[in-house]
């Protein structure tokens, strides 16, 4: 048991490493300059050479011993770590290649792997990876919101509508197995966001409407559609909706609820992350796919 929650401990560590490294390091990287930290002065210059002298000494111990123990997972995650701290995304595909497949129960190295792939504009692998996560766990959460954005990314919105709707039906039958395998409402809040970005605004407040309606406690739905309302300059009702969703919020987003209320700032991930103390919902509407489009392959 104890091997397991250290496992799973460095799953999630892993996850919040990469997350931030992709988030931090994917502008430098597509302008063509390293994500490594900036030279500042001739102390700093020494300080930040050394630094990545280490790490790069790191990177080559863990590399020496897989080429004697090619499994040896501790020495893979190591090599991710370090490549990650040197800037090193095209590094960082095979270890994650060889954690995803010694480990086809952890979604989260095959979700890494295709935000990893995405960013390096290797589309095909990317989706290949999220469908293959998505193929086993359709309410994987991160893998869907990855697979969106890149259908969304090669201007494929209908196909991304429709692999969301194909979800919420899925969600029918997989909640009643398996209460909360698919979180409808997250669902939901993906599709309204896609339904935004299209400028179908009345049909993102139906969808926000079925959300507000099935979960009557989870300040996002109500956030979401505060957020459209005003921007379709219905002021009033939109400070309603943003009053609630601030009342109903856990307290670490009540005040970011205030400034995008107060400021105009735009959403952020609150949108289509799963509720803090909320509990997935159960059943879906049954909405029916508009067309036959495929998802990227």
């Amino acid at each position: 048991m104890a091997a397991k929650r250290n496992r799973w401990l460095v799953v999630s560590v892993l996850v919040v490493a990469i997350g931030a490294f992709l988030a931090l390091s994917l502008l430098p990287l597509f302008s063509g300059r390293s994500p490594r930290p900036g030279i500042a002065s001739t102390s700093s210059t020494t300080q930040t050479n050394g630094a990545l002298t280490e790490l790069e000494d790191r990177a080559r111990g863990y590399e020496l011993v897989l080429e004697r123990e090619p499994d040896n997972q501790t020495a893979i995650l190591g090599l991710v770590e370090a490549r990650i701290q040197l800037g090193d995304l095209e590094g960082v595909v095979e270890p994650l290649e060889k954690l995803s497949t010694l480990n086809p129960e952890v979604p989260e190295y095959r979700v890494l792997l295709g935000q990893t792939k995405q960013a390096l504009g290797d589309s095909d692998g990317a989706a290949e990876a999220y469908r293959e996560v998505l193929t086993n766990r359709p309410g994987e959460m991160t893998a869907l919101q990855g697979l969106v954005q890149l259908l969304l990314a090669q201007e494929r919105p209908q196909a991304a509508i429709w692999l969301l709707q194909d979800t919420l039906q899925t969600a029918v039958q997989a909640n009643d197995l398996n209460a909360g395998t698919i979180d409808v409402v997250s669902v939901r809040l993906l599709l309204g966001e896609v339904y935004v970005q299209q400028e179908r605004f009345e049909d993102a407040v139906d969808i926000y409407d079925e959300a507000i309606a099935q979960a009557a406690e989870d300040f996002r739905p109500l956030l979401a559609k505060a957020l459209v309302l005003r921007d379709l300059e219905q002021a009033n009702e939109a400070g309603s909706l943003f009053a609630q969703a601030e009342a109903l919020a856990p307290d670490q987003y009540k005040d970011q609820i205030r400034q995008m209320a107060s400021s105009g700032t735009a959403a952020t991930e609150l949108d289509a992350s799963p509720a803090p103390e909320v509990a997935p919902a159960s059943d879906a509407a049954g909405d029916e796919s508009t067309d036959g489009s495929e998802t990227a392959e």
